[in-house]
């Protein structure tokens, strides 16, 4: 079954592309992992302090190697120091795809 990890981020206000910078080292390194099929963050065009999260996973497998990554601990580590104000994210499993019509 296949994974979307999706939801936002709010930073403070003149925040968001400091984030967004900060995350792009992240974000290349997750690409390469096996088992990602997509992963961005995304600057939401009608709100200037917030980021969009979207992730495809294979498995459940692929996700948990994501988080023990060498890259999301330094991720973790360096993100403590950004300027967010919070985040809603969530897991979702997937059980069936098909065209949307």
């Amino acid at each position: 079954m296949m994974l979307i990890v999706a939801g936002s981020i709010t930073t403070e206000p003149d925040g968001r592309q400091v984030f967004l910078d900060a995350v792009q080292p992240m974000v290349a390194a997750t690409n390469t992992e096996p088992g990602c099929r997509e992963y961005a963050f995304t600057p939401d065009p009608d709100d200037e302090t917030r980021v969009l999260l979207y992730e495809l996973w294979d498995d459940q497998d692929a996700l948990d190697g994501h988080f023990a990554s060498e890259h999301m601990a330094t991720w973790q580590a360096a993100s403590a120091t950004l300027p967010v104000l919070g985040a809603d994210i969530k897991k979702y499993t997937i059980s069936d795809v098909g065209p949307v019509r």
